[in-house]
């Protein structure tokens, strides 16, 4: 079966004519129905004689209560399908699918089945308004199975959990007291945990944002939560994943490549599978069942099984840039970057000798992450401690010792049962414009997986023993960061917005006020490329005006404009994103980017130079 919802101000239909002989004699009046969420479906061949219609129940109840109504309206839309039912059958099961609905209380009105019918719709456009959904009868396929099987997730459901403001003096303070008049981010990223709703019920800011310099969309050609990423987000990406890696390879990483497809029929993997709180993608390939990765722990973990680890050489580090993890997250949770199906995670994983040992690599990557944060431009985060009790009582003087690093209060969440592999882990989070919280860096103490997958390492007595696993990505996925850069500069109330100038797609935009100047501007722009900076020319048709406001637009860092005047004086005139205008020298000019970028990865423009030149995206 297959359907589209459309969560709807309302919906006029009026029949016109019949579609089938068959069908029900009744008046050709309009009739409207207001503040409904509006099912077009489609029933296809393979789910006649089938369990269809409950499936169809729950999905239709689940998408109902995510934009809170009670009105559905079934209009049948045979359209949808190249193998649409018998209508006979079809009939019965929208007709049982009706009657299930209507005894939960729904109210549910059927469009008339068999007639050609005109209707006009209004369609809410909030992120949730517009759904699609197949669905399979368990006889024909088995794609849900995991979801069913995951333990993980099933125990997730059930733990109960504490929520706790910690603070640098080590005081547990319950949610309802703490005094959060200094801390109002902490306060929307505390609330945010308890009420525990992901969904976005109007467009996030960053989604206008990404479209409009030029970074990523919505690609309707893929499944959902796939992007495609423009020249702008592209160079963005690959800075970030450089910038990363280089990071982690000077801590001491090896980095590796693993495969992103994975048997799902491994009984080691099978196991880690039910352990780990995620949805997969499953692939059918030679009528073998496989997933997709959704980090690169199995490949990494098969990997040191494979390898003899000595303990002189522990703690041992590896690191991938997963491009990509693979999760299918709940649709209404999808949200531009911040939560997708398809990402780039840096995923870096630690074997440590003892629980002591993990616990100072642990703090050491806790640090390690508020230092990547900064380079990456994002200023405003808070930290969640996420420990199970007993865990907690034997090592608050450990928690309270980093909370004092941070120099603020964390929220502390206690839970009572360890529903996956991890006894502990610590979550930077980026709270939004709409109050939501999305986690980049995050470090977990694995206890689970050196027994799971058989990793040993040889001790100095020549006895094998079994590591501590640290899971980090000490950025988060690139996607995110991306994410949390346009929401801060959305919400930036102290000067303008921009990116941090290694990361901006250009660095410096020359704009020639006429004709005379091109020549002297080409001229100048290959000179500052040999100084590793990125830079283009606006050499568009445009007003001088409208080319200013332009690049203010795009937040570029360093725009001069080229006259008479600056060719005569061999000087630069430039105005500088978040400070005065400023005359320069080509010197002074490269010692300023080179200082705000000093240590960062570099990459050339990945589009053509000239403006003029430019496909319009």
């Amino acid at each position: 079966m297959r359907f589209i919802a459309l969560h709807s101000d309302f919906i006029e239909i009026k029949p016109v004519s019949k579609a089938l002989k068959t069908a029900k004699e009744i008046p050709k009046e309009m009739k409207r129905f207001e503040e409904c969420l509006v099912v077009l479906t489609s029933v296809e061949k393979e789910d006649e004689e089938t369990n269809i219609a409950e499936k169809a129940v729950k999905e239709i109840k689940q998408i109902a209560e995510q934009v809170k109504t009670k009105n559905i309206v079934l209009y049948p839309w045979v359209h949808l399908s190249s193998k649409p039912s018998s209508p006979n059958e079809a009939q019965r099961i929208l007709k049982e699918i009706s009657e299930t609905l209507s005894s939960e209380k729904y109210i549910v009105e059927n469009a008339p089945f068999g007639w050609y019918k005109a209707f006009t719709i209004s369609c809410k456009g909030h992120p949730v308004s517009e759904l699609s959904r197949e669905i399979y009868a368990d006889t024909k396929k088995e794609e849900n199975k995991i979801e069913e099987e995951n333990e993980s997730i099933k125990q997730e459901s059930k733990k109960k959990s504490e929520f706790f403001i910690l603070t640098p003096e080590g005081e547990e303070i319950d949610l309802n007291t703490f005094n959060f008049s200094k801390y109002q981010n902490l306060k929307k990223f505390a609330k945010y945990e308890e009420g525990g709703n992901r969904t976005d019920e109007k467009e996030p800011p960053h989604i206008k944002l990404m479209k409009e310099h030029g970074i990523a969309d919505y690609e309707p050609g893929s499944d959902s939560g796939n992007m495609r990423w423009y020249p702008n987000g592209t160079l963005m990406k690959r800075l970030l994943e450089r910038e990363i890696t280089k990071f982690c390879v000077d801590y001491g990483a090896m980095e590796v490549e693993t495969p992103i497809m994975y048997d799902f029929e491994h009984p080691t993997l099978k196991k880690y599978l039910n352990r780990f709180p995620a949805r997969q993608y499953n692939v059918l390939s030679d009528n073998k069942k496989f997933f997709l990765r959704f980090a690169a722990c199995f490949g990494m973990f098969l990997m040191a099984h494979d390898t003899v680890i000595s303990y002189k050489n522990l703690p041992l580090r590896m690191v991938e840039i997963t491009r990509y993890s693979f999760r299918r997250e709940q649709r209404g949770e999808l949200s531009g970057l911040k939560r997708l199906r398809a990402f780039t995670m840096p995923d870096m994983h630690t074997f440590c000798k003892t629980v002591d040992s993990s616990k100072q690599e642990f703090d050491a990557q806790f640090k390690k992450s508020i230092e990547f944060l900064k380079i990456s431009g994002i200023e405003n985060y808070e930290a969640a401690f996420r420990v199970q009790n007993d865990f907690y009582k034997e090592n608050k003087d450990w928690y309270i010792s980093m909370v004092k690093e941070l120099g603020r209060p964390v929220l502390l969440e206690l839970f009572d049962i360890r529903y996956a592999y991890f006894i502990t882990k610590f979550e930077f989070n980026f709270v939004d414009a709409f109050s939501k919280a999305a986690a980049l860096s995050t470090v977990q103490i694995d206890v689970e997986n050196a027994d799971t997958y058989d990793i040993s390492y040889i001790d100095s007595d020549g006895s094998k023993k079994r590591p501590y696993i640290l899971h980090a990505s000490i950025s988060g996925a690139i996607e995110r960061i991306i994410y949390a850069l346009l929401e801060q500069e959305f919400m930036r109330k102290d000067g303008k917005p921009m990116f941090p100038v290694w990361l901006s797609p250009t660095q410096v935009r020359i704009i020639p006020i006429s004709e005379e100047q091109k020549e002297y501007c080409v001229n100048l722009s290959k000179e500052l490329e040999k100084e590793n900076i990125r830079i283009d020319m606006d050499d568009t048709n445009e007003s001088l005006g409208k080319r200013i406001r332009n690049a203010e637009k795009e937040w570029i860092p360093y725009v001069i404009v080229i006259g008479e005047k600056e060719m005569e004086k061999n000087i630069l005139a430039v105005n500088i994103r978040n400070s005065n205008k400023k005359e320069m020298n080509k010197e002074e000019l490269i010692k300023e980017i080179h200082e705000k970028t000093k240590d960062r990865s570099f990459m050339p423009l990945n589009t053509n130079k000239h403006l003029s030149l430019r496909p319009v995206i």
